[in-house]
């Protein structure tokens, strides 16, 4: 059956168009531009405390891992599957110097040499020969970074001036409990659709402030006026709002690559630089999850940041307070597992979010051609990265 202009002409959904969407920004397994974007850099993939000497199941970026922790304090992250025969490396045992697979008792390092083969001769004459495929990682701020990409490739771990200098009394925390996501830890959609959302500072009066109730600070109620400019590691978000007593709140928000909510405390306890930075891992195309790590000086205080909705934690909300009172993690959900990006139709308060998407395909362009991404370095020499990100209080 044909769609006739009659259809077109009455705008029922009848004449819509096939839906499509862009997976060249969305899809993060490996062959794919965007998975070979994202496995230019290092990403969070775990608390430090998560690595111990029992096997825990970890999916970044689409690949099935196991993390453990020698007794050596090595931490290794292998693919699940043994290069054996198969079976997960989930059942294994952790020994001294490596994890020792259920199945046939082959046992691998950290990073993935095979140390033993007891059912062969000699226990395992050629097993030199083989390895079970791992990534590097590394530890800083509470969290494990993993590099997922090409080794000659590999680029330093970057640090990050708001988490290397301290004010007083103050010390870094990690938090895998996706503050910032509006919901429960795994966040069933796509990763994009959450990381585009820090370059939208108008939907913050509207969701957070109007629709649902103020989530935040009165200061944050109000409609800002936005000025969107490219950084060097991504997009810059200053907003204004004027205030009564005739002084300007000026905010800075920083989406940066390859992951990076560089969002200052939208309760604004203080005007200062930005406390703390989230990490939107993709776990797969329909789900991620954010990692977090930021300035504190009581342990909790990062918890102590997420919103409530009508007086309650999410989890604790029932389905018609969710309705009532709809949040980031409703909002980017209520898009679908994938958006359909052929249906969308921006307006100039948009452009923050068109932004990204360009600067992401710029990048994807500059792989595809050879060359690096921005914000990578691997001069290990190299000073910590600075943000302008924060809450400030000017005079007009």
């Amino acid at each position: 059956m044909t769609i006739t202009q009659r259809d077109r002409d009455l705008g029922t959904a009848y004449a819509m168009k096939p839906f499509a969407t862009r997976t060249e920004l969305t899809s993060v397994v490996r062959g794919t531009p965007m998975g070979e974007l994202l496995r230019r850099y290092w990403h969070p993939i775990a608390l430090v405390g998560d690595a111990t000497d029992i096997p825990r199941k970890v999916r970044p970026l689409g690949e099935d891992l196991i993390l453990f922790r020698d007794r050596h304090g090595r931490v290794g992250l292998l693919h699940a599957r043994c290069c054996h025969r198969g079976t997960t490396l989930y059942y294994g045992k952790v020994e001294e110097d490596g994890i020792r697979c259920c199945y046939h008792g082959w046992k691998f390092d950290t990073e993935g040499r095979c140390l033993e083969q007891p059912c062969e001769p000699e226990g395992g004459l050629f097993k030199n020969k083989v390895r079970q495929p791992w990534y590097p990682v590394q530890e800083r701020y509470g969290l494990i970074f993993a590099y997922m990409g090409p080794a000659d490739k590999k680029p330093v771990l970057p640090r990050y001036e708001c988490l290397e200098n301290m004010d007083d009394g103050e010390f870094v925390e990690a938090d895998d409990s996706s503050i910032g996501g509006g919901g429960p830890a795994v966040i069933p959609c796509n990763w994009l659709q959450h990381f585009e959302n820090v370059a939208d500072p108008y939907h913050v009066p509207v969701l957070h402030g109007s629709f649902s109730g103020p989530q935040f600070t009165t200061m944050m109620a109000s409609m800002p006026e936005v000025k969107f400019e490219m950084s060097p590691r991504g997009v810059a978000v200053r907003s204004i709002r004027k205030q009564d007593d005739g002084k300007v709140f000026y905010r800075v928000t920083e989406a940066a690559v390859p992951t990076l909510r560089v969002v200052p405390n939208p309760r604004v306890a203080q005007f200062a630089r930005v406390e703390s930075i989230g990490w939107t891992l993709p776990i797969d195309d329909t789900s991620f999850r954010i990692y977090v790590a930021g300035r504190v000086k009581q342990s909790g205080d990062i918890g102590r940041m997420r919103s409530k909705f009508n007086g309650k934690f999410w989890w604790d909300m029932t389905e018609q307070e969710h309705q009532q009172f709809p949040g980031d993690y409703e909002a980017q959900v209520g898009q679908g597992p994938v958006t359909v990006h052929s249906e969308e139709h921006f307006g100039q308060s948009d452009r923050g979010v068109l932004m990204i998407r360009r600067m992401l395909f710029d990048q994807l362009e500059a792989v595809a051609a050879g060359r690096d991404p921005i914000g990578v370095s691997f001069d290990a020499n190299a000073g910590p990265v600075e943000f302008e990100a924060g809450n400030y209080i000017r005079e007009a």
